[in-house]
């Protein structure tokens, strides 16, 4: 009944040279638009809440303490969401996997819209998290059979940068609905956006090249390194033998979990606190607050394409180097949001900037990097158990943070943010050795 939903079987190459070109060629630019249109609107769905939150809290008297638990529980779930879905993912055909996950964030995002209680959002937020869940994986999938090692930095870049534009948009979306409609409005229209653009995905995405009668992407582009993470990936094994043998016991995959924990513990508590930040500390109303946040998002569509264009050229497909460099930036730029004398519009949004410009990088490097370095059938999964941990680093964005805000104001929120960005970077110093990674 569901086999629609399995992995595409694959079908034999019978196509000359020039035949295979075109199609890949065509292919590569369709499945590439899929998903980045896809995770885009999946940044609508999860990060609307987060837009008209403080609208929010002024309209139903809530709690610094009563957001802080909804953002806790949504990383929670979506941490573990990620890994399961990573799994699920493995063995599932991404264009369906992807396209119902979006609809069903769509159709829990108006649900939201329409709560009032406490309890009502907590349920909401938590089965939202564990749908988002169903984003990523497929596009890991996507990215590692469509595009092979020596490029596939650039290709994963831009991807990501999807999260930057829908990253951006969203806040003054939702701000500008809140702000002129109601923060219900906020949670609805980028609801009902998720619905159609997951009934898009499941129209237009394909499956891996061999369903479609293509050879393998690292013999069409003899890529050696591609070509012997294949070989090195044994097919005859079990799911869970093969999650054993490449994630668990992954010393590599290991260092980068626990780097990746600190690498969202910046990442979401700059973007969860930052718009609240600038209403409380500088006094600007919440729309020029989110636009500080899309200038985060914009720095960080310009810095993830950096990273990953420098991890491809400058370091020849080794991740960890340029993963360090844009740690380090990342804790400078968060110490200059909190210890400069900031006071235009200009001066603030630029810091904002720099901080997306280098905390986009280690976010996608990371994954990048765990997904390299285990099954070449098993990218999501590799990828979904870092982010477990980077979701859990996530978590402690949420009620956490908002304690140490409570108990130690903003002072206390930025020595956290710059210790986690300096310790990210010295986790992964002992595997920069590119014969490692």
């Amino acid at each position: 009944m569901f086999d629609w939903l399995k992995a595409s079987p694959p079908q034999p190459v019978t196509k000359n040279a020039e035949e295979i070109d075109k199609d890949y060629k065509y292919w590569r630019l369709h499945v590439m638009a899929s998903i980045w249109l896809g995770y885009a609107v999946f940044y609508f769905t999860r990060n609307s809440y987060k837009s008209i939150m403080p609208k929010m809290l002024e309209d139903l008297g809530l709690q610094l303490s009563d957001v802080g638990m909804l953002s806790t529980i949504f990383y929670i779930v979506y941490g573990s969401s990620r890994f399961i879905g990573g799994i699920m993912s493995d063995k599932a055909n991404p264009r369906y996997f992807m396209g119902i996950g979006l609809i069903i964030t769509g159709i829990i995002n108006i649900l939201f819209g329409m709560s009032s209680s406490v309890a009502m959002f907590a349920l909401l937020w938590g089965l939202n998290a564990f749908f988002q869940g169903w984003g990523w994986p497929p596009c890991t999938k996507i990215l590692t059979t469509w595009y092979s090692r020596n490029e596939r930095g650039f290709w994963w870049a831009m991807c990501n940068t999807s999260h930057n534009v829908g990253g951006a948009i969203i806040p003054l979306l939702a701000g500008y609905l809140a702000v002129h409609y109601g923060w219900r409005y906020g949670m609805v229209i980028p609801g009902i956006i998720g619905i159609v653009a997951g009934v898009l995905v499941c129209l237009l995405l394909r499956d891996r090249p061999e369903s479609m009668g293509l050879p393998k992407v690292g013999e069409w582009r003899n890529d050696e390194l591609e070509i012997d993470q294949v070989k090195k990936s044994d097919n005859t094994l079990s799911t869970w033998t093969i999650l054993k043998k490449y994630v668990l016991t992954n010393k590599y995959i290991w260092l980068l979990a626990l780097s990746y924990v600190l690498v969202y513990v910046v990442r979401i508590g700059v973007n969860d606190w930052g718009n609240l930040y600038l209403v409380r500390q500088h006094g600007v109303d919440l729309v020029v607050a989110n636009s500080a946040i899309t200038m985060l998002e914009i720095g960080g569509f310009i810095g993830t394409i950096v990273a990953g264009w420098g991890s491809d050229v400058l370091f020849r497909g080794n991740r960890v180097p340029m993963n360090i460099i844009f740690m380090l930036g990342i804790m400078l730029s968060v110490g200059a949001l909190w210890l400069l004398p900031l006071t235009s519009y200009i001066a603030l949004g630029t810091v904002f900037f720099l901080i997306g410009f280098f905390i986009f990088g280690p976010q996608m490097l990371t994954g990048m990097a765990a997904a390299e370095v285990a099954h070449k059938e098993y990218a999501g999964t590799a990828t979904g158990f870092v982010g477990l941990f980077g979701y859990m680093g996530a978590a402690m964005t949420g009620l956490p943070v908002a304690k140490v805000i409570e108990g130690f104001g903003w002072n206390g929120f930025f020595i956290v943010m710059v210790a986690a960005s300096l310790l990210s970077a010295i986790l992964i110093v002992p595997i920069i050795n590119p014969k490692k990674v």
